[in-house]
């Protein structure tokens, strides 16, 4: 295992050296933010569809849950353009919404494919909105033993949209997740593999926390000071790196902790507060920690805005698991895989982050450009963020 040396103030670092790195580490955030600027109000929920497949003999049915949002995106629901999809102009379209959903979905068989065919629609509300019902007949031509899915749906216009599956086969439950990478994916109905399955949520846990964008800027946003100390009313460079490391130690742990009880909670059932109130939050709470990084709000207490705002969203974390109303025995499993997933791409930003933050600690670079001038955007956005969902501002 490698030893963590202290650095001091008076390390030396060539000037070339440092520009460079500030360079870097600016020019991630500034690839960050035209992204996050333009993020719907709902940016840290992606966009996910919840297919369900029941399999018992050579036919059986299966249950589509789409978001009506993306379906008025795809194929343009509200007829009248006053912003709200009745139920007649839903009713009108709904031959070609069940030709265009079922048009890039593929049931096989033992590799040979499954006929599709709708039978009834109705709507329901999952925590982010409303979402078309699609209920379909699957006929092939003999009892599978192994399944096929091909999942096509709104990869072409969102190649960060997923499909969420749980398919019910002989007794037993298991999930699965496609993606622009994974859209094929073929299941063993005579097997289930729990190691697959934990890894897929992984996997999952990885890319949400990644294309989370506010649980990113609220992490940045408590990091940015770690590796300096607020002394004489200045932010003034951390003695070594020991400091630097302790301080991220705990503020990355006491969000971990956090929303790890509220993501076990709301995925159990246990704790469900609405979506719309948990999203404001989280666009106050990384509104908060920029402001703290301007006006000095909070100096060495960081981690326990970590753990109280971390709190707040692991309700965020949840949503996808929760959605996707799986039996106790496969929620187990997801939950466990999802929130090692979040921990792992959660250690990757810090592990880019702290080195370069260090590096940086004593120029004015950091001082002014990188902590100053980037809490100043987060907080813009973050205000943003907040407008709009709390109280349905669109910019």
């Amino acid at each position: 295992m490698s030893r963590i040396v202290d650095a001091t103030p008076s390390t030396r670092c060539s000037p070339l050296t440092l520009a460079r790195a500030g360079l870097r580490l600016s020019r991630f955030l500034l690839l960050l933010l035209p992204g996050l600027a333009s993020s719907p109000a709902e940016a840290h929920k992606p966009s996910d569809s919840y297919l369900t497949l029941s399999v018992s003999g050579q036919s059986f049915r299966g249950r589509w849950d789409i978001a009506l949002r993306d379906l008025d995106f795809a194929i343009g629901l509200d007829a009248n353009g006053d912003g709200e999809i009745t139920w007649g102009e839903l009713r009108a379209r709904q031959t070609d919404l069940a030709a265009y959903a079922l048009t890039r979905l593929a049931v096989l068989a033992d590799r040979r494919p499954c006929k599709l065919q709708a039978t009834s629609h109705r709507v329901d509300t999952h925590t982010d909105g409303t979402y078309e019902v699609l209920y379909f007949d699957v006929d092939c031509a003999a009892p599978p033993r192994v399944l096929g899915v091909d999942y096509r749906l709104f990869f072409d216009l969102d190649p960060q949209h997923k499909g969420l599956l749980k398919l019910e086969a002989g007794g037993a439950t298991r999930s699965a997740i496609f993606s622009v990478s994974t859209a094929e994916q073929q299941f063993e109905l005579a097997q289930v593999n729990r190691a697959g399955q934990l890894l897929e949520y992984v996997r999952e846990g990885v890319a949400h926390i990644w294309s989370g964008f506010d649980h990113i800027l609220f992490l940045l946003s408590l990091l940015l000071p770690a590796v300096l100390i607020r002394q004489s009313g200045a932010w003034r460079p951390v003695a070594g790196l020991r400091t630097a490391f302790l301080e991220v130690l705990k503020v990355v742990t006491a969000f971990t902790l956090a929303h790890s009880i509220t993501l076990s909670l709301a995925t159990l059932g246990v704790i469900t507060p609405p979506s719309r109130w948990v999203e404001s939050a989280i666009a106050a709470s990384v509104l908060f920690a920029a402001l703290s990084n301007i006006f000095a709000l909070v100096d060495r207490s960081r981690w326990a805005v970590a753990f109280a705002f971390g709190l707040i969203h692991g309700f965020g974390f949840a949503s996808v698991l929760a959605d996707l109303g799986l039996p106790r025995a496969v929620l187990l499993l997801g939950l466990v895989g999802f929130n090692l997933g979040v921990e792992a791409g959660q250690m990757c930003i810090v592990a880019c982050f702290l080195p370069i933050a260090f590096a940086l600690r004593t120029t004015w670079l950091y001082r002014r450009v990188t902590l100053l001038g980037g809490s100043l955007a987060i907080a813009a956005i973050a205000a943003m963020w907040l407008a709009e969902r709390a109280f349905d501002i669109r910019f």
